[in-house]
């Protein structure tokens, strides 16, 4: 009897691994134990082999991201290898040896690729970008259709990889914020389009690893959790299954003569088993407001007791649906088609127009469904027809605001209350009111669960020095990330770029802040309160003033971070960290252009944007 030696099943290897290593041990010992051993476990490999598979994604919140390692983990279980990173991380990927190819991305800002994808959209069409005529390829895009250029990073993706001739081997979806159904869609038409693509030549599994991927099956495809990649994600709470947690504090953060109000909360996580990382957000399920949904149900002619379908298909009555299943704010664009059509309204037609969507955003600012059943008394709805015209509503993302390390069992937030008036009608913000006045101390549970962001991170390396750009409620996770270095002793100097509007009345955090301050935690604090001088200062006008020392901390290594407002403040802060590099590091701007991106590669640079 011939005696191979062979890797057992317990070793550390996966099942390519441990069979690629027998399949070496019986060509090593073939000699002595004759050519049909290895002959035998050449074919035994040659049966386990998988088909690769590169899945990558470009993700601001990290939907994108969690959507890919569960696509990834699925793909797995049809017998591919499969690998997931980050579009940015390209430069570790050899393309001509890769025929298949799966994009997962959002879109942040005006259509842009997101952070840990944008330096891959400027290697597509920069003179370096290779042919991809051998690759097959497919793009999953997530949008968001309030917005003019919906899945603009997606489409541009999908574009420029069949411009160098790379061959889409199924239609790109574009998915809006409630992202399920079309995204599953996609997915189930994907994998025989996959499996039709020749088979590659693969090297073997000590060369190419397959990545470790989160999930717990295609079941869980499509449920969003807190869970770190290569952790099984909490089967219990999640985006469909939050949390009731309980408020315990509720503090107004501006003085009684400020024009805002921000307020400080604090939320039990007691008994949820919730965990979170500084850099997280916590996702809230808000309840409209009840007074605007009897506005619309005297606007329908209805008392709210129709049976009506809830966003999940379930009957409930028309009250209760349109105080927790839609969004009854922002029309949606199947309303507004029928309110057009049904009308004859010749500018809403007009402004439905695709070349008109720029014009029909600025229509709409301030302009809600209840102005609409206003406008158009003649227009009738049947319950069940109206509410087949809404949005499903949507869990709001705010930043977390505290480490758990310096407040076990809670969570923080930092929240700006939105209420203004616009056409003749009070409005206010679906979320921020309802967390500020209709969710009680202690008393009604507060739907919430983790969202987890593999972007936004503290540095491993606790001695490396940290500057933090967070105006208005952007300080929220700068604070954590200050409690979090204090907690852990880190070494690392930080330095806080903050700003308001009036520094008696809008000084978020101050007693806090001066007292990390004075305690060596918080190495240096700039603050720009925009109205307490005739001429308006934000951040990115201190961050001028002071860019010789931001120069050299960047030069000593530091890492940055930016939150808060991604139209203005978050493009205003990269234009000055452009101008401080050029400045105080005496580059050109196409220098100073290949250094900021070079940061955003080493993780240095990293947004917290909304």
């Amino acid at each position: 009897m011939n005696n191979l030696p062979c890797i057992p099943s317990s070793a550390p290897f996966t099942l390519e691994q441990r069979a690629w290593l027998n399949g070496y041990l019986a060509g090593l010992f073939a000699d002595a134990n004759g050519g049909e051993i290895a002959t035998r476990a050449r074919s035994s490999l040659e049966e386990k082999k998988t088909e690769p598979l590169l899945v990558m994604y470009g993700s601001q919140t990290g939907n994108a991201e969690q959507l890919a390692r569960r696509l990834a983990k699925e793909a797995e279980k049809r017998g591919f290898s499969p690998r997931v990173m980050e579009l940015n991380a390209y430069a570790s990927v050899n393309f001509a040896s890769e025929q298949r190819f799966l994009i997962v991305t959002s879109t942040w800002g005006d259509g842009d690729p997101p952070d840990n994808a944008a330096a891959f959209w400027q290697h597509l069409n920069s003179h370096a970008a290779p042919r991809l005529d051998h690759l097959s390829y497919s793009v999953l895009a997530l949008g968001d259709k309030n917005y003019s250029d919906f899945c603009g990073a997606g489409k541009k993706f999908d574009e420029r990889l069949e411009q160098l001739d790379a061959r889409r081997i199924h239609p790109r979806a574009d998915c809006d914020v409630d992202y399920e159904t079309t995204a599953k869609q996609w997915m189930e038409g994907l994998w025989s389009s996959l499996e039709k693509v020749g088979r590659a030549s693969r090297l073997s599994p000590i060369e190419k690893e397959s990545a470790e991927i989160a999930g717990t099956g295609f079941s869980q495809l499509l449920l969003p959790t807190g869970s770190e990649p290569g952790k099984v994600p909490d089967p219990h709470y999640g985006c469909n299954h939050p949390f009731p947690a309980r408020l315990i504090v509720n503090h107004k953060l501006n003085s009684a003569r400020s024009a805002k109000d921000t307020r400080h909360l604090e939320i039990s996580l007691e008994r949820s088993g919730l965990n979170y990382e500084v850099g997280d957000a916590l996702g809230v399920m808000p309840a409209n407001c009840p007074a605007l949904v009897n506005d619309l149900l005297q606007a329908l002619g209805c008392d709210g007791e129709e049976a009506v379908s809830n966003a999940r298909g379930r009957e409930t009555s028309l009250r209760q649906a349109l105080l927790t299943s839609y969004q009854i704010t922002q029309p949606s664009t199947d309303l507004l088609r029928i309110l057009s059509e049904r009308s004859d309204d010749a500018e809403l037609k007009s402004l439905l127009a695709p070349a008109c969507r720029a014009d029909l955003d600025k229509f709409l600012d301030g302009r809600q469904v209840i102005d609409f059943l206003l406008h158009f008394p003649s227009i009738k709805f049947t319950p069940a027809d109206f509410v087949a015209l809404l949005s499903r509503l949507q869990p709001r993302l705010y930043s977390i605001a505290s480490s758990l390390k310096a407040h076990p069992g809670e969570v923080h937030l930092t929240v700006a209350v939105v209420r203004y008036e616009r056409h003749g009608r009070r409005r206010q913000g679906v979320c921020s009111t309802f967390l500020a006045e209709r969710v009680e101390i202690n008393q009604n549970p507060l739907p919430v669960f983790v969202r987890t962001s593999h972007s936004f991170r503290l540095p491993s390396d606790d001695d490396r020095p940290v500057i933090m750009i967070g105006p208005g409620t952007g300080i929220a996770p700068f604070r954590a990330f200050l409690e979090e270095r204090r907690a852990i002793g880190a070494n690392g100097r930080n330095w806080l770029f903050f700003g308001d509007q009036c520094k008696a009345h809008d000084f978020l955090y101050r007693e806090e802040l001066e007292a990390m301050l004075a305690g060596g935690t918080l190495t240096r604090l700039d603050t720009a309160f925009s109205r307490d001088q005739s001429e308006k200062i934000y951040v990115q006008h201190r961050m001028l003033e002071n860019a010789e020392g931001l120069w050299t901390w960047l030069e000593d290594g530091a890492h940055v971070y930016a939150c808060g407002d991604a139209r203005r403040m978050a493009k205003d802060v990269d234009t000055a960290l452009h101008e401080v590099i050029r400045k105080a590091g005496g580059k050109s701007a196409e220098q100073a252009a290949e250094y900021v991106q070079k940061l955003k590669t080493e993780k240095r640079y990293q947004r917290d944007v909304y």
